[in-house]
């Protein structure tokens, strides 16, 4: 069995042997959002109202706050995408801080209606 598993290293071996460093980069990449997209996926389907109140609570913002933005953000339809990404998305988009963001959510949903 290790005899295999030699053989097939030092097959993959030679592959990248054969690469240029931009060629190992670019598959660095390929496999990491290979790799990367399952937990992503498994997030927007899988996440919480609970969780996303907990992501913005890690972010900074109060509580309250925290509740009314999560409610909010699933009332629009956003919940899959993450609290955290779309008060940050509001935050950019109205370039302002992130508590400030999500106190603009908590007031006006219709800030949630372009994103």
């Amino acid at each position: 069995m290790d005899d295999v598993r030699i053989q097939k290293f030092e097959k993959r071996r030679a592959e990248l042997a054969k690469m240029s460093d931009e060629q190992l980069k670019a598959r660095f990449w390929e496999l990491c959002d290979k790799m990367v997209e399952p937990m992503l996926d498994y997030g927007q389907r899988f996440t919480s109202m609970s969780i996303e109140r907990s992501v913005l609570l890690r972010m900074g913002i109060d509580s309250v706050t925290s509740q009314g933005v999560v409610s909010k953000i699933n009332e629009a339809g956003l919940l899959g995408k993450g609290a955290g990404h779309v008060v940050l998305k509001v935050s950019k988009k109205n370039n302002v801080d992130i508590r400030e963001a999500a106190k603009l959510i908590n007031n006006d949903i219709t800030v949630l209606k372009s994103l």
